[in-house]
């Protein structure tokens, strides 16, 4: 049942003041249990999530990139899930528009918006109100560097941004190859680094930043259990459906975390064996990059998963919404 306690009925009561209205962010690396932990929030205090995740935007990709299941959506509106096909664009830009649009709808309804995801430039530029460089794409340049990605790959166009822009680089994920093509596009057209932006305007929200982590090791482990999972629950068919449905492996989808090991596989590059240890390292590196990120950004409350952490966190998130009203 849809809990009925709004954020708007919780407030009755107490002190009128000029109180932004709320966000709360759960962040944290890939695998670690932010679904869990956000669904808790979303049930006990009339939460609806809005995905800031980069990959889950992409229709017919489910199991590889740790979708919450039909049923687990069925527990609490969710927003900013299967926006694209995989071989759609949904550029930074775009993103913020459509996560800023949502949350003001939910303050409308007077619910609670929790913003729940790994990929940190998704998270900066709603927490942080990044002003977007306004580079809209170009089709000559980018096809110049699909045409070199084809021919030489990712890695020797990402040294190429390393030397045109080291600082725009150490920003993203250098495997990204959607990511890496960008930055180089918007630094040959504009002459700028996609990291410079004109400025900051942070959005009219109190936030509270929730963070998930566990020790290095654990949260290997734990990794290791996801991706195993994935591969038992369907992975691999996931991928050989996504392909035979005419979605090139060079796509930028395509070449994410775990389709890009499964497509190796059944072009009979890799054995499964080889592609689900090739998928765990990856990851592991990738939520070493996650937490760098993390740690950059603003002040935030770390948990370590758990039993108690969901009614931890709630009490936290109750008590801060009762101090924002008083």
């Amino acid at each position: 049942m849809w809990p009925k306690q709004t954020w708007v009925e919780m407030s009755e009561g107490m002190a009128e003041g000029a109180a932004q209205p709320p966000l709360v962010v759960i962040l944290g690396p890939t695998g670690v249990g932010k679904t869990a932990l956000s669904l808790h929030v979303a049930q006990a205090l009339a939460g609806e999530i809005v995905s800031a995740d980069s990959r889950q935007i992409y229709r017919e990709m489910d199991i590889g990139t740790g979708k919450a299941s039909a049923a687990e959506q069925a527990l609490a509106p969710h927003h900013l899930l299967d926006l694209r096909r995989p071989d759609e664009v949904l550029t930074l830009a775009e993103f913020q528009q459509l996560a800023f649009a949502a949350i003001h709808a939910i303050h409308r309804r007077g619910h609670l918006p929790l913003l729940v995801g790994g990929s940190a430039l998704y998270v900066r530029a709603v927490v942080e109100g990044l002003q977007i460089p306004p580079s809209p794409p170009d089709p000559a340049t980018r096809a110049r560097l699909e045409a070199e990605l084809a021919a030489e790959g990712v890695a020797a166009l990402f040294a190429r941004l390393q030397a045109l822009d080291p600082i725009g680089a150490a920003a993203i994920d250098r495997q990204n190859p959607r990511r890496v093509v960008r930055a180089l596009e918007i630094r040959l057209t504009t002459g700028e680094s996609k990291l410079v932006l004109a400025g900051a305007e942070p959005p009219p929200y109190r936030i509270l930043r929730i963070g998930l982590n566990l020790p290095r090791e654990d949260l290997y482990r734990r990794i290791d259990a996801r991706v195993d999972a994935m591969i038992a629950g369907g992975l691999l068919a996931e991928t050989e459906r996504l392909l035979a449905a005419g979605y090139s492996p060079a796509l930028p989808a395509m070449t994410s975390l775990g389709y890009r090991e499964m497509g190796a596989h059944l072009r009979g590059e890799l054995a499964l064996a080889e592609a689900a240890t090739r998928m765990k390292t990856e990851t592991h590196r990738y939520v070493r990059h996650q937490l760098t990120w993390f740690r950059k950004m603003g002040e935030i409350h770390w948990f370590e998963p758990g039993a108690e952490t969901p009614a931890t966190v709630e009490q936290l998130v109750r008590g801060w919404l009762s101090f924002g009203r008083g």
